[in-house]
């Protein structure tokens, strides 16, 4: 019996003894097998259009988004400005209310675009305008068309005199339209779009005038500082409209 039990031990410890040699190391790499002599290499693995677009859409989606380029927006100063040659982006920060000269004698140096005539007088000195000199005026401003006159508005003229003071300009000031009669009027209006059909001109208290040598956006900027009447903005024609109406611009 003591044989039998000693023979099976000695036959358990044997088979453990083979378990364990044959039991993998796997803290070696394991050894790449040899293809035999003759033999093909296994193909890799073929990439397809389809995984390579795969690919592409995943690294896409993992990218961060670009930026959209941000819209320019145009102001409308900005859009009249490449109209204009520039004008409109200087007025965009008006003047301050001007110190009005209320003493010196204020006289005006006048050519008629239309006709080439000439006046120089001086229509208000001590405190007061002087008759003689508005007859000037009111003459000098007649309708190019009919001849007809009328009485200007002295105010008209004291705009046009302290917008010469606020450029600074001390020359012979170009008169491109004053007074108008109703029927020249009317004709304008009929053929031109920038003619109003209740012209302030018809009133006798409108000009169209220009500073030779003077932008006409700095003419139009002092008239709008001294907020006595309508100015009108006419850069293509290069020109400036100041009245005594309401205050309104254009």
């Amino acid at each position: 019996m003591r044989s039998i039990v000693l023979s099976l031990a000695a036959l358990l410890a044997f088979a453990g003894t083979v378990a364990a040699q044959t039991k993998t190391d796997t803290s070696r790499p394991p050894v790449a097998k040899k293809t035999p002599a003759g033999a093909k290499a296994p193909a890799p693995a073929k990439v397809t259009n389809s995984s390579v677009q795969k690919a592409a859409a995943v690294q896409q989606k993992a990218a961060p988004q670009a930026a959209a380029p941000q819209k320019r927006t145009v102001t409308p100063q900005q859009l009249r400005a490449s109209r204009y040659g520039g004008f409109a982006p200087q007025l965009q920060q008006e003047l301050p209310p001007p110190d009005l000269d209320l003493t010196s004698p204020r006289s005006l140096s006048l050519v008629n675009f239309n006709t080439k005539e000439e006046i120089t007088v001086t229509y208000w000195s001590n405190g007061s305008y002087h008759r003689d000199a508005l007859n000037q005026l009111n003459h000098f401003l007649r309708d190019n068309h009919d001849g007809g006159e009328t009485e200007m508005d002295p105010l008209l003229f004291d705009v046009l005199w302290h917008t010469t003071r606020i450029v600074g300009f001390g020359g012979q000031i170009e008169v491109l339209s004053a007074f108008r009669s109703p029927s020249t009027n009317a004709w304008l209006a009929s053929v031109s779009r920038g003619v109003a059909r209740d012209s302030q001109h018809m009133n006798g208290n409108a000009m169209d005038i220009r500073f030779p040598g003077v932008p006409v956006f700095q003419i139009r900027q002092a008239a709008r500082a001294l907020n006595m009447g309508g100015v009108g903005f006419y850069p293509r024609s290069g020109f400036v409209h100041l009245d005594t109406g309401p205050v309104r611009y254009w």
